[in-house]
């Protein structure tokens, strides 16, 4: 059974760039054929796809995200590395990886999810 596990700052100052990792384990993040997604949910709003990297290594964004958001991995770590630059308050959210068949993933109910990670933009 595989398991993620999102980790980094709870507390990011505006115009810093946020990174986060997501540490999988149970297998692996090469294996064919699935993608491993970073989600978010703002408090009171709903879930917002970010972009996502394939086993493949080929990465996928979100148009809204896309110019300040990068998806890399480490094989080594068996990771998955989000980064989103110029971060303000309204980037403030729970951020979750996932793992599905699927590129683009909000459902919980699809896949595999870690538990998320509350991230906070402010001074």
């Amino acid at each position: 059974q595989v398991q993620l596990q999102e980790s980094g700052p709870g507390l990011v100052k505006p115009s810093q760039t946020l990174s986060l990792t997501c540490t999988v384990s149970g297998g692996s993040i090469t294996t064919s054929h699935f993608y491993w997604s970073w989600i978010r949910q703002p408090p009171g709003k709903g879930r917002e796809w970010m972009g996502a990297i394939a086993y493949d290594g080929d990465t996928y964004y979100s148009e809204s995200l896309k110019s300040r958001t990068s998806i890399s991995r480490d094989t080594s770590k068996n990771q998955i590395i989000l980064q989103l630059s110029s971060v303000t308050p309204e980037d403030t959210a729970v951020y979750y990886c996932a793992r599905a068949r699927t590129r683009v993933i909000l459902s919980k109910a699809v896949g595999s999810w870690g538990q998320g990670t509350q991230v906070t933009v402010s001074s």
